[in-house]
């Protein structure tokens, strides 16, 4: 191949490169090892979880305490166990917002990460949003 054909060559596959990354999509956010934030309902960053897939567990604060528990993942959902918690009280909105993401705890809740975003929806409708902390 002469010069100048390699030099085209280098040159359009330089120029695909930024194409080839900007069509990969958004970088997926890892469900697992992920400290998710609570936004909605807002916690004012005070409550947030980790699912450890090593563990089989989730743990983190619900607003006021600590919460931890098993879950097991599994086609799109996340079965939560009896939760164990802290017991210090706060005032009453931290422990709404507790009460809220204590619903989520003892049973299966559907679960959709998108775009750095976690959704969780219990079977009683409870929904819960969380992002992903840089």
């Amino acid at each position: 191949m002469n010069r100048h054909k390699q030099r085209m060559t280098l040159a359009a596959a330089a120029a695909l490169v930024p194409l080839a990354v900007a069509c990969a999509g958004p970088e997926v956010t890892p469900l697992y090892g992920t400290r998710w934030t609570v936004t909605s309902p807002p916690a004012h960053g005070r409550a947030y979880l980790v699912l450890d897939r090593h563990t089989g567990r989730v743990g983190g604060r619900l607003g006021c305490n600590h919460v931890s528990a098993t879950a097991t993942v599994r086609d799109g959902s996340i079965t939560l166990g009896r939760p164990v918690t802290t017991r210090m009280m706060c005032d009453a909105s931290l422990m709404r917002i507790e009460r809220t993401l204590l619903g989520l705890f003892d049973g299966r809740v559907s679960y959709r990460v998108d775009h750095g975003t976690l959704t969780l929806t219990s079977e009683n409708g409870t929904t819960v949003r969380a992002v992903a902390e840089n």
